[in-house]
């Protein structure tokens, strides 16, 4: 689905608070990938808890993928660029996400999955994006969907970009997704040859940031410069975003509305407490977690 909207209207862009270079890390059974949200900059980017980036066309550093492994207290949002993974969990669900597709899982009060390969060579490059869940929704069943690229809407704007909405609303579109307590927004934006602007309307009091990882941006009135490869943190200020390329260039903006609760993560489990984590670790020794 691809449409044609007006322009979202921007008085006070937001500024950039800082740039932020990812972490170079291998996980699972040794991907390679760069870890763009750490775990320091929870609070600050509260109700995100981690933004992975994974791309390469070595099937070294992906072919062994993630094995079976756990999650508990959030969700875990899978946007694959190119390539080919296949779900499967402990509640019984599996699909294989290719191209343009994302996979949306609620881990809950519990989960193991496994996010394999499916090719033996080619380029795999993606993002994995963790979701916190407020603290009585933690405990909830888990969950799970796959959307296909012709189910999440593309918008064309008025200033050259062309936007996938994975979740939230741009420009009077519905996202492929919502959610009502963190209200997240994801939006991969493009800009052709000729570059373009983009603006998106926002609330002051929701975390934001953009991760561009093609070409060059601009961003908001200071015209402050955000290479390839680099997330700018955008600061709580204003009624929205201003994106500017003068050429070829992608990027996600992310925001939402902080849970404003207590973080407590221990690996793969992310819950209010100690207590709480020290629960799901013994649930997930003792076999209870799923």
């Amino acid at each position: 689905m691809n449409l044609t909207a007006t322009a979202a209207p921007i008085t006070h862009p937001r500024r950039v608070e800082r740039l932020i270079a990812g972490q170079g890390t291998r996980d699972g059974a040794g991907v390679k990938l760069t870890r763009v949200l750490t775990q320091d900059l929870q609070r600050r980017l509260d109700p995100f808890l981690m933004l992975d980036n994974f791309g390469s066309d070595d099937p070294k550093d992906y072919g062994a993928g993630f094995p079976d492994h756990p999650h508990r207290g959030f969700e875990t949002v899978t946007y694959m660029l190119t390539g080919n993974m296949r779900h499967k969990d402990s509640a019984g669900n599996e699909g294989l996400i290719t191209d343009g597709g994302v996979q949306w899982m609620t881990a809950g009060r519990g989960v193991i999955h496994s996010e394999m390969p499916e090719q033996v060579d080619g380029v795999m490059e993606g993002f994995q994006l963790w979701l916190n869940l407020r603290g009585t929704d933690k405990m909830c069943p888990p969950w799970y969907r796959d959307i296909p690229r012709g189910d999440i809407p593309e918008v064309n704007t008025p200033g050259g970009a062309t936007v996938r909405v994975i979740a939230g609303a741009s420009h009077g579109v519905q996202g492929a997704m919502q959610r009502d307590h963190t209200e997240p927004l994801y939006l991969d934006i493009h800009f052709g040859e000729g570059g373009g602007q983009f603006t998106q309307a926002l609330a002051a009091t929701h975390n934001a940031f953009v991760y561009v990882y093609r070409g060059e941006m601009t961003i908001g009135e200071g015209a402050q410069a955000v290479p390839r490869q680099r997330m700018a943190i955008l600061a709580n200020e204003g009624d929205g975003v201003q994106l500017h390329a003068s050429g070829a260039a992608r990027a996600l903006l992310i925001a939402g509305r902080p849970l404003n609760e207590p973080i407590a993560q221990y690996g793969p489990f992310v819950m209010n407490t100690r207590e709480e984590l020290m629960q799901a670790v013994d649930d997930f020794r003792s076999g209870r977690l799923a």
